[in-house]
């Protein structure tokens, strides 16, 4: 009777051990690749243009521009480009290239987003940089507004970020794909929410990010496994072919 209550006490235990176990598994696989303990922005950039400075109302006057000119297709497409997402890169890559056809390269491009966040926050609030519609009643932004800092911009990194990796995936793409990382950082300023520096800056910041990525073993495992999952599902072969 002593043996049986045991074992009936330690089963529960055993239980959830094992699912303790699997939830950790799963929270080191979910949680971003790096953060801003690996990527000190503030040695790698310059502070932003302050605000009453000739740059930064040279800039004002660029997304003034841009507002008076900009059509209800630039509208739309700028608005459609907030979303942070590899999914915006679809008009490149193709009708296949749709999340429920990728599972295995979905999670990993999520996790390659969330490491832009988790470095770039932390210096959005260190800078603190004034949003352009916060700085003048004149800017009429089209996409949802933020008040985090501008600089540097988190999309522009993260479009960058993106436009990388998936090029590295799909050479044969790349000039397409880093051509539509542009627009999609640009489309930002566009929206009336970044100035041009923000938007250098970030595709600066995720230029470095992409190749700090590159010197993780657990980056890498999972960017052959979603590299090799995409080019399955596109057709284009097991192996990116070699460019000249």
């Amino acid at each position: 009777m002593k043996v049986i209550s045991m074992r009936k006490f330690i089963a529960p235990f055993i239980v959830m051990s094992f699912l303790a176990a699997g939830a950790s598994v799963q929270a080191r696989e979910e949680h971003p690749f790096i953060t801003s303990k690996e990527i000190d922005l503030v040695k790698l950039l310059p502070p932003p243009p302050a605000n009453d400075s000739l740059q930064t109302k040279a800039e004002l006057s660029e997304i003034l521009a841009l507002q008076a000119a900009r059509t209800p297709e630039m509208v739309a497409r700028s608005q459609a480009d907030a979303s942070e997402e590899i999914w915006r890169f679809a008009d490149v890559m193709g009708v296949k290239f749709k999340r429920e056809q990728l599972p295995v390269f979905a999670k990993f491009f999520q996790r390659v987003v969330d490491s832009e966040g988790a470095v770039v926050d932390t210096y959005k609030d260190v800078w603190k940089r004034p949003r352009p519609f916060m700085a003048s009643d004149m800017v009429k932004p089209v996409v949802k507004l933020s008040r985090s800092g501008a600089y540097p911009s988190g999309h522009a990194t993260a479009g960058t970020l993106m436009g990388i990796v998936l090029s590295n995936m799909v050479p044969e793409k790349r000039a397409e794909i880093m051509a539509r990382a542009a627009e999609y950082a640009n489309n930002r300023i566009i929206g009336g929410v970044h100035y041009r520096s923000d938007i250098e800056t970030g595709r600066i910041t995720g230029t470095v990010i992409a190749a700090r990525l590159q010197t993780r073993d657990d980056f890498n495992t999972g960017f052959i496994a979603a590299r090799d999952e995409l080019r399955s599902v596109l057709e284009l072969g097991p192996e990116p072919v070699a460019e000249k």
